[in-house]
């Protein structure tokens, strides 16, 4: 089972995990990231990634080995990693890589609430967002084919597959679930259509 941790966001395991390969000051680390892609699985913003070194040196997870200055340019500070850091990052990955954990995604929320709109409106919105899908889609494809247009390996190409995968499995359940709007074969639907036909006559 996951345990609770002092520090659950997924920017402090990326930077635990860049100073396992070498020392590096912040900027570094952002420009890193953004490099190679990873701001795309890992929201990065500047004020975020200075908490999250704020909260793993004050964990002992990380330490400054250094500071340099670069012309008029602030003083910046290189960390490592601690001893205690590279535990905390094996020990953190290994628990994410094999136990799945419940995620509260926006759309699977929505999806709990939808018959409070009705049914006609719902398969429109969802026909809406299948085009977004279906945009993602080829996104997420063009990026894989430029990535293996430069011999990218395919090691660094997961969290792009995953996503990929992930996307095209509820391009496949919204359009299930428009059909079954359309055709009547969802479950239901004649309750759903009749609770707002008896709320539209209330209100006139």
């Amino acid at each position: 089972m996951n345990s609770p941790r002092k520090l659950a966001h997924p920017l402090a395991l990326a930077v635990l995990v860049l100073l396992f390969e070498k020392p590096m000051h912040p900027y570094e680390m952002a420009a890193t990231l953004k490099q190679r892609g990873k701001e795309q699985s890992i929201k990065l913003r500047y004020g975020s990634l200075y908490t999250v070194i704020g909260q793993l040196e004050r964990e002992a997870f990380i330490e400054p080995a250094g500071t340099d200055r670069a012309g008029s340019r602030p003083e910046r500070t290189t960390y490592r990693l601690t001893g205690s850091g590279e535990a905390e990052m094996n020990a953190w990955l290994r628990s994410l890589v094999s136990e799945p954990v419940k995620e509260y995604r926006q759309f699977e929320a929505a999806l709990s609430l939808l018959p409070a709109l009705p049914p006609k409106e719902a398969q429109a919105l969802l026909t809406q967002r299948l085009a977004h899908l279906d945009e993602g889609e080829r996104k997420l494809q063009s990026e894989l084919a430029g990535a293996t247009a430069i011999d990218l390996p395919p090691l660094f190409l997961i969290e792009t597959e995953y996503a990929l995968a992930l996307l095209r499995a509820e391009r496949t359940y919204v359009k299930t679930l428009i059909q079954g709007i359309e055709t009547a074969e969802l479950g239901g639907l004649r309750q759903w259509r009749q609770w707002h036909a008896d709320r539209a006559a209330a209100r006139s």
